[in-house]
């Protein structure tokens, strides 16, 4: 560990994501991209990430840096999770080649010294990460230093539902600690449960209740099969969860403008955030740098 990071969380209560990204990789396919290009273009509207920089902090199957390569970004990736940055060379070779524009390396949001050495970025985007680091907060605070002047920051952070999300934590903790054949027992129940009562919600507005539809949206969103979701649901740690007000008035402070929030309402999920760095006219003591109207 570098003297300017943080002390990463106990290993045994770490996910292996990148278990997960290596069973989606055989899925990737052109319609798998063009959504991902798709859903990084709706947060830019009327912009382009042509000769742009791209920062995608934990990468997973590094399907999102393709994207944004394919965009005509320049693209760096990175991914604590040693699996998950073999995904990302695998995805590079597969439709890339040996492409100098799209940098992978294996990397943790919280090294103050790693994300330094890599500079300032014209697009940050931390999908879903974050909050997986086990310091929130600090990988927040962290990530925003790498906007450039006039830059983006996109992060996907889970919404705080209070006493559902100590309970989701508790099923978590559960996961990590039962046996390895144990493990697919606990998902199935918790599944089962949740698949079952989405099914009534949807008998009672008339819908078709079976879940098939649904299954398939997500796996377009989220890029992987239903099961893998509701194992990586189960077994995410680390854990944390904000309120919008809590990842929005810090950054405020940084110099970040929320240009664009979704919220999940009081529902489990993300929040998902559109933050950009507008620079000052003069120096501003509250702030990192100084404001003008700068442009991506």
């Amino acid at each position: 560990m570098r003297a300017n990071s943080l002390p990463e969380p106990n290993p045994k209560e770490r996910f292996a994501f990148g278990e997960n990204w290596q069973a989606f990789l055989t899925s990737v396919d052109e319609a798998r991209i063009a959504s991902a290009e798709t859903s990084i273009l709706s947060l830019l509207p009327g912009h382009s990430l042509q000769g742009k920089r791209f920062l995608d902090i934990g990468c997973g199957s590094g399907l999102f840096s393709l994207a944004a390569r394919r965009l005509g970004a320049e693209v760096w990736s990175f991914d604590f999770d040693a699996q998950s940055v073999a995904c990302a060379h695998e995805l590079r070779r597969r439709w890339c080649g040996d492409d100098p524009g799209w940098t992978i390396q294996q990397g943790s949001a919280l090294d103050e010294g790693f994300l330094q050495s890599l500079g300032e970025f014209d697009v940050v985007y931390a999908w879903g990460v974050l909050h997986h680091t086990g310091h929130m907060h600090r990988a927040i605070n962290l990530a925003a230093r790498c906007v450039a002047d006039g830059g983006f920051l996109f992060i996907a952070i889970y919404n705080d539902q209070g006493g559902a999300s100590r309970r989701w934590l508790r099923i978590k903790r559960l996961y990590h600690h039962l046996p390895t054949p144990l493990r697919p027992v606990l998902v199935a129940i918790v599944a089962g449960f949740y698949e079952g009562k989405f099914a009534l919600v949807r008998l009672v507005k008339a819908q078709n209740p079976l879940p098939f539809a649904d299954w398939r949206r997500k796996a377009v969103e989220r890029g992987m099969s239903a099961w893998r979701d509701w194992v990586d649901w189960c077994g995410g740690l680390p854990f944390e969860v904000a309120k919008p007000e809590e990842v929005i008035v810090p950054l405020r402070r940084q110099g970040l403008i929320l240009e664009n929030l979704t919220t999940c309402g009081s529902g489990w999920g993300c929040n998902q955030y559109v933050f950009r760095r507008l620079m000052l006219d003069t120096p501003d003591p509250g702030n990192r740098r100084s404001v003008s109207k700068h442009v991506l």
